[in-house]
């Protein structure tokens, strides 16, 4: 709420915000001498995040600030990182004011631009059954609120007046600029929009830059756009408030499969606009987007596969006068299936793990410089690309809907691997914000103990502690949300709250940049029926195993007879790699009677490994004394990297994945634990060991490819050791 209350003081009052940064900057430097290292991320985003929204600094306070920065890449991970990107970003701010603002709005808001060709868009996904409609409709309202004004004429207008604003300083005239924009067409806003952003990317992208070039060049355009107006009223003095626009937000309710692949499809690449938006829903649900037809820029689009009715007999027809069944048109439905000239190229297997390799981020990567000297010109024109789009998944909820994505990102990535389609064009990027309401069960029987919000909130729990900051800004939204969501409105504090939740959201997504990546793993799951298959699922927090009371099949009364001599639980034997202090895995193997077991993938504390299972196997442990035979139970703790459970009687079990009371399997008598592994590696490794002579071993490009699906979620700083 403070950090919330000091950018609302500048953008009221922009004149004080060379005032606030400097004690900023003296709280920073005082921080860093005092060795108090909590205190320099949070305070340097919050700097950071001041500068661009402000409408000018002083050359001195960049010099103090950058050089802060320099001094950070002597520290340890994340402060050298965070150092080293912000001090590349203050470089080029120095040269050309209102860059860095200039060029988050023409991401965020997908403004036509060509010295700057990016895009964004926020993806907000959020569970119809683990939030309630108030909430969702809550959220639903505050989006729409929140970019209602915002159209591209309004962002256009604010590019040029900030550019104008830092650059010229005294001599902007803001408010005449303002009133002058207004009257202006929208083709004469695009004209003079064009020639700002093409004046700031020239001097951001040159070497050598000067500053005086730079104001030079926008004084022109300032001097058009004045003199093509009468003067008009006295301007007051004074700095004048240019909003920072919220980002392109669209909130969506996660039914689907495949709705998280379907939405980034037409984020990526728009369908046609003459489409009507029910024959682009059923389009979608169809047909699966695959085949993209490549030649020359203009003639690349989307080639649906469609089902031919044609026998291929002439007399079958129809006759010359009959028109065929309305779809959506003839024109839209002869424009789709049309080559237009292009040439219809498969890429080769090595272009294709080039693109898979290049979009997987994280531990396990292996870099060379012996890869790129292997792959002659297809490897150069790789080096080359460019993803023009961004994509920002937030998820809200508790720790079921992280399975849910890890599910999603899952079938991306294997959709991924079979055919290369969003990855050379998109870069991914996945927010958390917990929201809880209530205490939901996760197992639906009466007989189990209901979860704690805490046990519900592991993952937030555990990025709280790793990075402070997201602890402060984002752990409290958690139970804030809902509480807003049922609060009678009232029209004085509405629009306060709208602002207030998506002005945080927008922040995390801003400067939100460090990712802590997830190991995801992967389980094989053998049921007691021989005629039913195998199946296979992955989670990424925890998975339960209960051994169920007494096979059905069975009769009752001698299966309870049988439970009182033996005791509680079913006879189980574990094989596992166990994880030594050296980090090393040792093949194990016990038989034990367990009444369960629970494997957890977050640890306790920060400073474990996250890519390890922590088992807590409940053991039955058989007493005997005087008044007959007893029992009790022990849990055990082991950490893992793989196990094997299977049932060695006739009991089976009944396993939950991620808390989810809608991912549970019954009937199992076997479940097999272990990393999943990167699609795209699995598809390499199994090519190259048809050719190769070592076995097992990595070779070839399998050897520079991640091994484990990591699911990455960022934070303001990442994990603080």
């Amino acid at each position: 709420m403070l950090r919330w209350t000091l950018h609302k003081k500048t953008d009221r009052n922009p004149g004080n915000s060379t005032i606030l940064a400097k004690i900023l900057v003296k709280e920073l430097e005082r921080a860093e001498r005092g060795d108090y290292r909590h205190y320099i991320i949070p305070l340097l985003h919050t700097l950071m995040y001041t500068l661009i929204k402000a409408p000018c600094f002083s050359d001195d306070l960049y010099g103090r600030i950058y050089d802060f920065c320099k001094k950070l890449l002597t520290l340890p991970k994340p402060y050298c990182t965070i150092g080293l990107d912000y001090a590349c970003r203050l470089k080029t701010e120095r040269v050309a004011p209102g860059v860095l603002y200039q060029r988050m709005v023409i991401s965020e808001q997908s403004l036509r631009s060509d010295p700057y060709p990016y895009q964004e868009k926020v993806f907000i996904f959020a569970d119809p059954d683990l939030l309630s409609k108030a909430v969702c409709n809550a959220l639903v309202t505050d989006t729409k609120a929140a970019q209602m004004y915002q159209s591209p004429r309004s962002c256009m207008c604010y590019v040029i007046m900030h550019a104008m604003q830092v650059a010229l300083e005294d001599d902007c005239d803001t408010y005449s600029l303002q009133r002058i924009l207004q009257d202006k067409p929208t083709e004469e806003i695009e004209h003079f929009f064009r020639q700002v952003v093409t004046a700031v990317e020239c001097t951001g992208n040159e070497i050598n830059a000067d500053r005086s070039q730079h104001v030079e060049r926008l004084k022109k355009v300032y001097d058009v756009v004045l003199s093509s107006s009468e003067a008009g009223d006295t301007s007051p003095e004074g700095l004048q408030d240019i909003p920072l626009p919220n980002p392109n937000i669209s909130f969506h309710l996660w039914t689907d499969e495949d709705q998280l692949w379907k939405e980034l499809v037409l984020f990526v690449r728009p369908l046609s606009q003459t489409c009507e938006q029910d024959c682009l829903s059923q389009e979608l649900d169809n047909f699966e987007i695959q085949d993209i037809v490549t030649g020359c820029e203009c003639c690349e689009q989307t080639r649906f596969s469609v089902l031919s009715n044609d026998s291929g007999i002439e007399r079958d027809l129809p006759p010359v006068g009959e028109e065929p069944p309305p779809h959506c048109s003839a024109e839209v439905e002869h424009s789709r299936l049309q080559r237009k000239g292009g040439i219809k190229k498969k890429g080769s297997p090595l272009e294709a793990m080039a693109y898979l390799q290049a979009s997987c981020n994280g531990p396990g990567v292996k870099h060379s410089g012996k890869m790129h000297t292997k792959s002659g010109s297809n490897m150069e024109s790789m080096s080359s690309l460019q993803r023009l789009h961004t994509a920002r998944i937030v998820v809200l909820g508790d720790d079921r809907i992280l399975g849910r994505l890890a599910q999603a990102f899952h079938s991306l990535r294997k959709r991924e691997t079979r055919r290369v389609f969003l990855t050379p064009r998109l870069n991914l990027q996945f927010y958390y914000i917990p929201v809880v309401e209530g205490q939901q069960s996760t197992w639906p029987t009466e007989e189990h103990a209901m979860p704690s919000q805490i046990q519900l909130c592991e993952v937030a729990g555990y990025l709280g502690r790793a990075d402070p900051w997201y602890e402060n800004n984002i752990n409290t939204l958690c139970h804030m949300i809902p509480k807003l969501a049922t609060m009678p409105s009232s029209p004085s504090k509405h629009l306060v709250t709208n602002t207030f939740i998506i002005d945080v959201m927008s922040y995390y997504i801003r400067m939100g940049i460090q990712p802590v990546c997830f190991q995801v793993y992967s389980v094989k799951i053998v049921f007691s029926d021989i005629a039913r298959e195998p199946t296979e699922d992955v989670f990424v927090t925890e998975l339960s195993v209960k051994v169920q009371d007494y096979n059905p099949t069975r009769d009752l009364v001698l299966a309870r007879k049988k439970t009182m001599l033996e005791g509680p639980g079913a006879d189980i034997t574990a094989k596992y790699r166990k994880v030594l202090l050296s980090s090393r895995g040792k093949e194990l193997g016990v038989s034990l009677r367990s009444t369960g077991l629970v494997m957890k993938a977050i640890p306790p504390d920060e400073a474990e490994d996250l890519l390890c299972l922590n088992v807590y196997i409940t053991e039955v442990i058989k007493t005997s004394n005087l008044s007959g035979r007893s029992f009790s139970f022990m849990t055990n703790k082991i950490r893992m990297h793989s196990i094997k459970v299977s049932s060695m009687d006739q009991k089976t079990f009944t396993l939950c994945l991620d808390k989810d009371f809608r991912r549970i399997y019954r009937n199992v008598v076997s479940v097999e634990v272990s990393p999943c592994l990167e699609p795209s590696y699995c598809l390499q490794k199994t090519r190259t060991m048809q050719f190769s002579l070592h076995g097992s071993e990595d070779v070839g490009l399998a050897k520079y490819m991640p091994k484990s699906l990591l699911l990455p979620i960022n934070t303001f700083a990442g994990i603080i050791q």
